[in-house]
């Protein structure tokens, strides 16, 4: 199934403003909806398909960095790109550093401002591949049994069968059965892909916890 195209949502409560942006941005092949308030937006979020914000900073009630801070409540990681009349130095750095893509002085080039949007879609769309594939590598590792989850945990640390034989209190045959089922229900060809599993899901920074003997 095809992706629905990101939308481009204009919040700012200078109607000439957004309909000139709007008008801009839906030449250049955008889908946009614009917003007159920042709890309009809020009101909206929910039932609203993914993409860029363009936000306004200084607006009536709710200003744009108190939403990009609502926003953030709220785990919602859509790129905001800040577009304002009133730019200083240290709003521009507490947008920044609270997460903003970029900000920008009205008035703006339609090219630097495209491109801006440009930038800011590419970096969501990579950060939501990765999120995505982090997600499917934890319903992968979720299918283990604790067992096959011991002799994954060594594995991917380099142990050897006859150590993990001895740790684990097993033969070495059945490691290697274990070992099997592992790479098959990962759906990994080879020890370096489970590997580069492990480390992505933060996995090896932890400690192996394995049974013994005893806990059998």
């Amino acid at each position: 199934m095809a992706t629905a195209a990101p939308v481009i949502h204009v919040v700012d409560d200078d109607k000439s403003f957004r309909t000139a942006l709007s008008r801009l941005l839906k030449a250049s092949g955008h889908e946009v909806a614009d917003y007159a308030s920042a709890a309009c937006f809020l009101r909206s979020i929910e039932h609203s398909r993914p993409g860029c914000i363009l936000l306004d900073v200084q607006m009536p009630t709710l200003g744009g960095l108190q939403l990009q801070e609502e926003l953030a409540k709220l785990s919602h990681a859509w790129p905001i790109i800040f577009l304002t009349g009133h730019g200083d130095i240290p709003t521009s750095v507490l947008a920044i550093k609270a997460g903003a893509e970029d900000f920008l002085t009205k008035p703006v080039s339609s090219k630097i401002l495209l491109a801006a949007i440009d930038r800011a879609l590419l970096r969501y769309e990579s950060l939501q591949r990765s999120h995505d594939q982090l997600s499917s590598f934890k319903s992968l590792i979720a299918t283990l049994t604790p067992r096959e989850s011991e002799v994954f945990a060594l594995m991917v640390r380099g142990t050897l069968n006859k150590q993990m034989a001895f740790q684990l209190g097993t033969s070495e045959r059945t490691i290697k059965a274990h070992r099997h089922m592992v790479m098959r229900k990962l759906n990994v060809q080879s020890l370096a892909e489970a590997v580069s599993m492990a480390e992505r899901l933060g996995l090896l920074s932890q400690p192996a916890s394995t049974g013994t003997k005893e806990q059998r």
